[in-house]
């Protein structure tokens, strides 16, 4: 006879979608929650732009947290896919979370994401970003503008970078979980294939290095892997960017910048790998792919 004690503990498990504008800290707080780089950082527009799930399993829930790209007005095809994205991922979700930037305080574009959500039949939590660099009044001020938005009674007051007030937040969102089997290996932090996280580990690097327009206009992609050791990996990569000009940037003078990339890009690769890279980094030029609707595809940006 099976006594209630003996009973296995009822599971949850369920998506959240993290909505913002770009640059208001929503792939840092995914890395935070999750514990572990699943989503690059930068402080560039468009540094996220798929949605990226990492994965957080505590005892008796299991969080899927969908980085989204920044919401935005669409530009471009590319631009379009991203806000496509956004708009199906919060309807799949079973919880969203709006993200501040509290240092910046609620703006038009917080506004526009608010209204979109107002009509969801999503559950809403805010989390107001970047209180670490506030005083008492100027917080006070921030989490009444964020309750003005009239789509969350729950505000929590955090800073993704530092971890403060993470934790509880992310108590609060296992709460919300419907109850379920676990979608993935516990031990699991993210769904990205490899190729994709490896290749965004390398944009990255370019992203903190470059300025103005260049930061938008480049993809990298991984070409190969091939494993000569167990602790030894040869990786091959490719920029691409839309202009002669940009690629003359990246490569920079002697092949400088190039050389700064590969250096820092390799770093974070043995990182992610566990193992010593060489990598073979090389710059091409793609005109206006970010309007080339079959490498978008190719891109795996839906």
């Amino acid at each position: 006879m099976v006594t209630p004690d003996a009973q296995p503990k009822a599971t949850r498990s369920g998506f959240v979608a993290l909505a913002g504008r770009p640059n208001v800290g929503k792939s840092t707080l995914v890395n935070g929650i999750v514990g572990r780089k699943v989503a690059i950082v930068s402080n560039k527009p468009q540094t996220t732009r798929r949605a990226i799930r990492g994965v957080s399993t505590g005892e008796d829930w299991q969080l899927v947290l969908v980085d989204l790209p920044g919401v935005q007005r669409p530009r471009d095809a590319l631009t379009e896919r991203m806000q496509r994205r956004v708009e199906r991922e919060l309807d799949d979700s079973d919880a969203a979370l709006m993200v501040l930037n509290g240092e910046e305080g609620v703006g038009p574009g917080d506004r526009f994401i608010a209204a979109s959500l107002k009509n969801s039949r999503t559950p809403v939590i805010i989390a107001v970003n970047k209180v670490d660099r506030l005083d008492k009044g100027q917080t006070l001020e921030v989490l009444q503008a964020a309750a003005d938005l009239e789509i969350s009674d729950e505000i929590f007051p955090i800073s993704a970078r530092k971890g403060h007030g993470v934790d509880v937040l992310t108590a609060r969102l296992a709460e919300l979980l419907p109850e379920g089997p676990f979608f993935y290996d516990a031990a699991e932090g993210s769904d990205q294939p490899q190729s994709v996280l490896l290749a965004e580990l390398v944009r990255e690097q370019v992203l903190k290095r470059t300025f103005q327009e260049v930061p938008h206009s480049v993809e990298a992609v991984i070409e190969d892997i091939e494993w000569e050791r167990q602790d030894f990996a040869q990786v091959r990569a490719l920029l691409w960017v839309e202009t002669d000009s940009q690629k003359g940037i990246i490569i920079g003078a002697g092949g400088k910048m190039i050389k700064a990339i590969g250096t820092a890009a390799r770093r974070e690769l043995e990182r992610e790998l566990g193992a010593r890279v060489h990598l073979d980094l090389s710059v091409r030029v793609r005109r206006q792919w970010r309007a080339d609707e079959g490498l978008l595809d190719r891109l795996g940006i839906e």
